[in-house]
């Protein structure tokens, strides 16, 4: 993971960005990204679902190199356990952990993208935090999260492609596209679907 010199602060400290990736997924983890902004943050940040992919990848490249960053990923098997909501809170929790390892000094404030924050949903949360409904088009280090969480979880869904090529994941990511319901139901699930969600559940039960 790189590390550059960054001082994007607050009054009281760091203000870092946070968003997922995954959420709505048949199949795969949920990936949530911490970010905080360097002194010469990346021109053109935007809602990474509005970027194509190839700025996407050029706007990863440039907040890797000139911004602080971590990654939490939560697995099927913990989405299962705890539900989407519970499993995208935990991942929100372990990226911003990661990430507050690696600053010199306290973190001001965590903008969240959405209405809800980890704030006393998860035990190991212990920073200020906001929720911003559509922040990862207002809030710069929220977008920059956005670029990173889903160009990471794509790279998982392409490498989980070669495995079960069958789902078309290296296009649909997971989704529930016609191509991935058509396979899902012609080949059943994997080990990858998620059997708390409905569609998967209900093949489950034939």
């Amino acid at each position: 993971m790189h590390i550059s010199s960054v001082s994007a602060t607050s009054l009281h400290g760091f203000v870092i960005g946070v968003d997922e990736a995954g959420r709505g997924p048949l199949a795969g983890p949920v990936v949530a990204a911490a970010v905080v902004l360097g002194d010469a943050p990346p021109q053109g940040l935007a809602d990474s679902k509005k970027l194509s992919a190839a700025r996407r990848g050029v706007l990863e490249e440039q907040i890797k190199r000139h911004c602080r960053w971590a990654v939490g990923v939560v697995e099927v098997e913990d989405i299962d356990r705890l539900n989407i909501f519970g499993a995208t809170m935990l991942a929100m929790t372990l990226a911003v952990g990661t990430l507050h390892a690696q600053l010199e000094g306290p973190v001001g404030e965590v903008r969240v993208d959405g209405n809800l924050t980890p704030h006393g949903r998860r035990p190991e949360w212990r920073w200020p935090a906001r929720a911003i409904v559509g922040g990862d088009a207002i809030e710069p280090c929220i977008s920059a999260a956005s670029i990173i969480a889903k160009e990471h979880r794509d790279r998982i869904m392409r490498k989980a492609a070669g495995v079960h090529p069958e789902y078309g994941w290296e296009r649909n990511a997971g989704y529930g596209t016609p191509e991935h319901l058509a396979a899902l139901r012609r080949h059943g699930p994997t080990p990858l679907h998620r059997r708390s969600f409905a569609p998967v559940a209900q093949l489950c039960l034939l």
